[in-house]
């Protein structure tokens, strides 16, 4: 993970250690539960975490792209946690059918080379 971000910045580091420890605890199942939407569940998320979120902003120096770069590249790592659930979910779903075959409608066909 650390060769992600090439030039480290100590505070984006930090602070993306600090989101994922809240984040971890952060209930969202809760409001998965009420009918929210992921969508929803962040902005509750940042909701609640609302003063460190702007104080990280406060402090976020706009022209630093190595902290832009490394925020690009954990919602990439996220993106592709959600794809490795994905197919998880699929081959789990494809264990669980029964596949039938009708040999009676079975036809060949030939090709011509």
């Amino acid at each position: 993970m650390k060769q992600v971000v090439k030039n480290e910045k100590k505070e984006i580091i930090n602070w993306i250690n600090w989101l994922n420890t809240r984040w971890n605890a952060y209930e969202a199942f809760a409001d998965f539960e009420f009918g929210d939407n992921p969508e929803q569940v962040a902005e509750n998320f940042l909701f609640s975490n609302e003063r460190e979120f702007m104080a990280f902003l406060d402090d976020f120096d706009y022209e630093d792209l190595d902290a832009i770069d490394a925020l690009d590249q954990f919602q990439k790592l996220a993106e592709s946690e959600s794809h490795v659930f994905k197919l998880i979910k699929k081959q789990i779903n494809n264990i669980n059918k029964v596949t039938y075959v009708d040999f009676k409608n079975k036809r060949l066909t030939k090709k011509d080379n």
